[in-house]
């Protein structure tokens, strides 16, 4: 992938963390905190694959990273559910 493309990309995913991040520290809801670390998780291999020429798309670690910002969406998502809200 182009790397001003995945430059954008880990821009758009940086300001989604830090806008989590501060409804995270006016409400104290760890659903928040958990979408600012996927997000966060997301900006950074964004970035590590954007600096690495070697680092393709298509490797298995880019998938294990996704897999893990995307599991903190569930994780989230079933957290808030658990609790009644």
């Amino acid at each position: 992938m182009e790397p001003m493309l995945l430059g954008a990309i880990a821009c758009a995913s940086f300001i989604a963390a830090l806008l989590f991040w501060r409804y995270w520290h006016s409400s104290r809801d760890r659903f928040f905190l958990l979408l600012g670390a996927s997000f966060g998780i997301e900006g950074l291999n964004r970035v590590h694959m954007a600096l690495s020429p070697a680092t393709d798309e298509t490797e298995p670690v880019a998938y294990l990273v996704r897999l893990l910002a995307y599991g903190l969406i569930l994780l989230a998502i079933w957290d808030k559910n658990r609790h009644g809200g």
